[in-house]
């Protein structure tokens, strides 16, 4: 089993997008409690919001337009505020990219929970983004080194095409899908000049 380090949350700031309401009070004491700057907005984030390590976002009155980035690529950990659990109301949070959820009314408790998960969950999907996006380069890469291998082939056999490619990324001092993607975008082979 992974252990998780728990955060430090003391000094970090959360943000309260929610109308003027008994929940925003509550959220207030408990994130000052553990030790969280907090400020409350709406109807809109506003820019300051960029900063925050945190936002908490009201799903029964929330809409994508309050948000200064697109539906589901919050910079920070989000935590929804849920007061209706109808269908469509929580496909909304699950868009806008909720990594943990609170119930409302907000009582004395929870808080601190909905932030590690938050923040656990914010963490491992931005690792697993990377993680496909490294996949997806190294993918473009092998396609490129195929695309160089088959123009290098031409006339000779593909095990010699990779040799060359291999040879001139060691001269070039490139690794060989900068290599494939030079010859690619080249359209063929340069013709090595030979000493005379």
């Amino acid at each position: 089993m992974r252990s998780l380090r728990t955060p430090s949350l003391g000094g970090a700031r959360a943000v309260i997008l929610h109308r003027p309401h008994p929940t925003v009070e509550a959220l207030t004491r408990q994130l000052a409690a553990i030790g969280l700057q907090a400020e409350a907005h709406w109807p809109d984030l506003g820019p300051t919001a960029l900063a925050a390590d945190f936002v908490f976002f009201d799903v029964d009155r929330g809409h994508d337009a309050q948000f200064p980035w697109p539906p589901g690529a919050a910079p920070m950990p989000m935590v929804a505020l849920i007061g209706s659990e109808a269908p469509g109301r929580i496909e909304w949070a699950l868009s806008m990219g909720a990594d943990a959820q609170m119930l409302k009314p907000v009582g004395d408790g929870g808080v601190h929970a909905a932030l590690l998960i938050a923040h656990a969950a914010f963490a491992a999907r931005r690792a697993l983004a990377a993680e496909i996006d490294g996949l997806r380069a190294r993918l473009a890469g092998r396609r490129t080194v195929v695309r160089a291998v088959a123009l290098l082939a031409a006339g000779s056999d593909e095990e010699a095409a990779y040799a060359e490619l291999r040879r001139r990324a060691m001269e070039w001092r490139v690794t060989i899908e900068e290599a494939a993607a030079r010859l690619v975008a080249q359209g063929g082979p340069l013709v090595r000049r030979r000493p005379a």
